[in-house]
């Protein structure tokens, strides 16, 4: 049986990268990792499995979660670390606390099959691929729902820290900020990365979240100021 492996490290004071944990335990590819919020816990994707929750000083598995008949394609913590979500493969987004036990479910057109996941500081907003070139910005007090149309497919996103603007990396190699406060609309375009076989993930980064970074194919990692 195939068994897929991560691996954690820890680095000393004079730099030094040492192996820290080999965590065993997925059966199938894993397809995400996130830290918590607290930098003391790690959940893994397994692709169509489970969503395991490591403990990182320990290296132990401390619970998993699934849903019957249904399984993850992606997955995100609550802001304050206390709870799971993740995109299922009935295009449902499902929401856990840390014991398991389910919370919230949306059923529908939530997600895709490759799909990111997040949520706002507040609780409030979640934040998921809806269709192809669609994002979905789903209200869960007011169960109502504002929507991201692009021109081609989305690949991926990025949400920044003050929840202001989302990063949208395209099927086309370009990347767009919008800005989600109020009605949702684009505020810069950046092209540049190259794309062809693999998803490429952008982030925001720098003091403030003054820059943004791409991978990309060429290997090479773009960078530029956020409003350039």
């Amino acid at each position: 049986m195939l068994i897929h492996l991560e691996c954690t490290f820890q680095i000393s004071a004079d730099g030094h990268i040492s192996l820290k944990h080999t965590l065993v335990g997925h059966h199938k590819p894993v397809i995400a990792i996130l830290w918590s919020p607290d930098d003391r816990q790690v959940l893994t994707c397994g692709a169509e499995e489970v969503i395991r929750r490591w403990d990182v000083d320990s290296g132990d598995c401390v619970h998993m979660y699934e849903k019957g008949g249904i399984s993850p394609i992606s997955c995100g913590w609550y802001p304050d670390g206390q709870g799971i979500i993740a995109g299922m493969t009935d295009r449902s987004i499902c929401m856990w606390d840390l014991d398991g036990r389910e919370k919230e479910c949306w059923k529908g057109q939530r997600t895709q099959k490759v799909s990111d996941i997040a949520m706002t500081d507040d609780g409030k907003w979640l934040v998921s691929v809806c269709k192809d070139s669609v994002i979905s910005l789903f209200d869960r007090e007011a169960t109502v729902e504002r929507l991201i149309e692009e021109e081609d497919m989305i690949t991926s996103f990025s949400l920044s820290n003050d929840n202001k603007y989302i990063l949208v990396n395209l099927l086309n190699q370009e990347i767009r900020l919008w800005n989600i406060e109020g009605d949702p609309k684009i505020v810069s375009r950046y092209k540049g990365h190259k794309r062809s076989r693999f998803i490429i993930r952008s982030c925001f980064g720098g003091y403030k979240q003054a820059f943004i970074a791409s991978g990309s194919e060429d290997s090479q990692v773009k960078s530029t100021l956020l409003f350039a």
